[in-house]
């Protein structure tokens, strides 16, 4: 650090000139002892390997990471996990693009993340939730505008179970009925100070929801018993030490465990997995 360059501001009293040596001088990098330094550096590196061993289970998949591919003309995935209850992806739908009718194998959720989709009669915008359940039929899904959506459990990316789906569309019938939660509507819950969520679906003890974390909110470490998956729709918020951004998939598969889920600037997710399990004191 140059200490002329603070020496001439134009409300310069002459104090300064005085002043930002003794300043700079403080802020020179100390020499550590070469003892210190190692046991510095292994403290570091020790923790780093802990952490490393914590999150090792973890998949993260950012919104720059994975390979689109053309499913059809005007329509291409990519895929974030797949399951035995199907797949997670990314479907994107040009201006008029067209999906058939089809009848679901597994349960079948989705997320409209940008855009508009219409089923048959149903518009989905922005942040609306649409839940299928398994052996329900839909309609020829098209987008006017162009749309970008979140999917799980579906047969998209698996051949034989896409053939199914598409080969049980056209048998007559709908099925159970599918359900849907618009943005604007459903109801806010407080579980921890700062920390909200809107339940979706209940499949078993399995829960669909959004969470909601204000700036600053935090949630403490817990276990999965089932896996917990994850896509970050606004904001951030880090897992442990794994930072998800918006548009981030994240996966914490059964038996895995999360550090404190904390917020620096404010969060929206959807999650689904079991109830949040602290985990055992000590731990």
């Amino acid at each position: 650090m140059n200490p002329e360059q603070f020496s001439n501001t134009p409300e310069d009293d002459g104090d300064s000139r005085t002043l930002t040596p003794l300043i700079c001088e403080g802020l020179l990098p100390i020499e550590l002892p070469a003892r210190q330094r190692t046991d510095l550096r292994d403290r570091l590196l020790r923790r780093v390997g802990d952490s490393v061993r914590r999150h090792s289970g973890l998949l993260t998949v950012r919104t720059g990471d994975g390979i689109w591919r053309t499913v059809k003309a005007g329509v291409r995935t990519k895929t974030l996990w797949k399951g035995p209850q199907g797949a997670s992806l990314l479907i994107e739908l040009a201006p008029g693009a067209m999906l058939p009718v089809h009848r679901h194998y597994h349960l079948e959720e989705g997320i409209v993340l940008r855009g508009g989709l219409q089923l048959g009669a149903l518009n989905l915008d922005p942040g609306d939730y649409h839940v299928s359940p398994p052996g329900s039929r839909h309609a020829r899904i098209t987008s006017r505008t162009g749309a970008l959506a979140y999917l799980r459990g579906t047969s998209l990316g698996h051949t034989s179970s896409l053939f199914g789906e598409l080969l049980g569309g056209l048998i007559p019938g709908n099925g159970p009925a599918s359900h849907t939660v618009f943005a604007g509507e459903g109801d806010w819950h407080r579980i921890a100070r700062g920390v909200e969520q809107k339940i979706l679906w209940r499949d078993g003890d399995v829960i669909s929801r959004f969470f909601r974390l204000a700036a600053g909110a935090y949630l403490p470490a817990h276990a999965h018993h089932c896996e917990e998956e994850c896509i970050m729709l606004s904001g951030d918020a880090f897992f442990g030490d794994v930072l998800v951004q918006a548009g981030d998939f994240h996966l914490a598969p059964a038996g895995s465990e999360h550090g404190e889920v904390r917020s620096d600037h404010g969060a929206l997710a959807f999650i689904r997995g079991r109830e949040v399990q602290p985990c055992s004191p000590g731990r």
